[in-house]
């Protein structure tokens, strides 16, 4: 295939993947629209060039369903990541995108869930597939999500029947190895009535000098009653510029959850979503950013209050270390027919030097007299009492200084299950 970004290579992507041709206009309509738009004129610089980013690459066969089938290579990468054996003993089912496809999928539970890639998804439930697609982050919001909607591969598509609760998590990993490469999953996700589900994302690359490219689309439809904990851990390498759009929206009594992990990348700008559309529907966040050294980390929540009587909640953690920089945005909005609504905002930053960086850039609105919001921001640097005292009972600096930070996040931790709580510990000290 072509490598450059053309309609050209657009019209090739479609026909390899075999497309309708409804898709194909999305793909041209996307592409026209991000030609037309301009970068985000807030948050971290972004600087690569689009003509060096690889679009698509796919040198394997997909959809695999036993691991013994899988490419040695491939599954050499995942079993280091300790994908495999979180399978085994944890999940009820995965998927594993490596590159632009998804190389390896399996489902173990036996309720009627659909459960596919994204592709294989409108290939074979195309009506369903199109009520949902787009319908959350319409393509055109800003220039990454034209950008996904001109070349998205890869991806979750997730049904949960009325009815249904999984006893165990479902969970995708999205492995970047390539130099260079962009990678554009699509994830959709419907929680039907009296239904719940708990869905885990891990994303990891290789490093490179040069720079890569994610920029997903999520879209969760949470139905009435219905309850959905999604849940990510990132950590990738320091050359990915981490540009993606998360959205939920929930019905009556339905209650949405994020749970978002920021270890890596070179710049990250996300700000996962909750529309409380219902009467009485939840939206919580809860999310933890660790900057470093040549890290801007610019991540958040937004919660959009339209029933009544609707409630959310916002928790964010910021680190920022060695010339990192950690900041807070986020939006509250609570509309005149959100009666009786209430929303918290909490963020609390440590900086563990005096070279590093942390901003809150919150934007709350209250337009009815019967709600209210609150919000507190703290920034302080690493307790030096506590430091002195961890040190005086024979710890080193570092340890000490490990501690308390995991004591920092320990509200975050305690969200996670047991397994991904301890690789959250193993990413933090290195």
């Amino acid at each position: 295939m072509k490598k450059q970004l053309s309609k050209e290579f657009i019209i090739e992507l479609s026909k390899l993947k075999q497309e309708p041709d409804w898709m194909l206009e999305f793909r041209l309509k996307s592409y026209e629209k991000f030609l037309e738009l301009e970068n985000p004129k807030f948050g971290p610089i972004i600087d690569f060039s689009f003509d060096e980013i690889l679009y698509y690459k796919n040198e394997l066969e997909k959809n695999k369903e036993d691991w013994a089938e899988v490419n040695d290579k491939v599954k050499e990468t995942f079993c280091n990541l300790g994908v495999i054996d979180a399978e085994e003993k944890y999940l009820d089912g995965v998927s594993n995108q490596y590159e632009s496809e998804v190389i390896y999928h399996k489902q173990k539970t036996n309720k009627d869930i659909i459960f596919l890639s994204t592709d294989e998804a409108l290939k074979q439930y195309p009506l369903l597939f199109k009520e949902y697609f787009n319908h959350l982050v319409k393509y055109d919001e800003n220039k990454y999500t034209a950008l996904n909607g001109a070349v998205w591969s890869g991806g979750t598509f997730i049904y949960i029947p009325k009815n249904t609760t999984l006893d165990r998590p479902l969970q995708s990993y999205f492995r970047i190895e390539t130099k260079n490469l962009g990678q554009f999953e699509r994830t959709i996700i419907i929680v039907d009535e009296n239904s719940s589900l708990e869905y885990i994302e891990g994303c990891t690359a290789r490093s490179y000098s040069k720079n890569s490219l994610h920029a997903g689309v999520v879209e969760i439809f949470v139905k009435k009653n219905a309850t959905m904990r999604y849940s990510t851990i990132q950590n990738w390498s320091t050359d990915v510029y981490n540009l993606v759009t998360k959205r939920a929206i929930v019905d009556d009594y339905g209650k949405m959850e994020w749970i978002d992990g920021n270890i890596g990348s070179k710049v990250t700008m996300k700000y996962p979503s909750c529309i409380l559309k219902g009467d009485w529907s939840t939206g919580n966040s809860i999310s933890v950013a660790y900057a470093k050294n040549g890290q801007a980390l610019d991540a958040g929540a937004k919660m959009i209050h339209i029933g009544k009587n609707t409630k959310s909640n916002i928790v964010s953690k910021s680190i920022a270390e060695n010339k990192g920089i950690a900041n807070y945005r986020g939006t509250v909005k609570i509309c005149a027919s959100a009666e009786n609504s209430k929303a918290e905002v909490k963020c609390d930053t440590i900086l563990i030097d005096n070279v590093s960086f942390s901003d809150t850039y919150p934007t709350n609105i209250v337009l009815n007299n019967s709600s209210q919001i609150s919000h507190e921001a703290t920034v302080s640097k690493v307790d030096q009492d506590k430091l002195f005292y961890l040190m005086s009972k024979g710890l080193t600096e570092q340890r000490a200084k490990e501690l308390l930070i995991l004591g920092f996040i320990s509200d975050f931790k305690k969200e996670l299950p047991m397994e991904y709580a301890v690789e959250l510990n193993r990413l933090l000290k290195e």
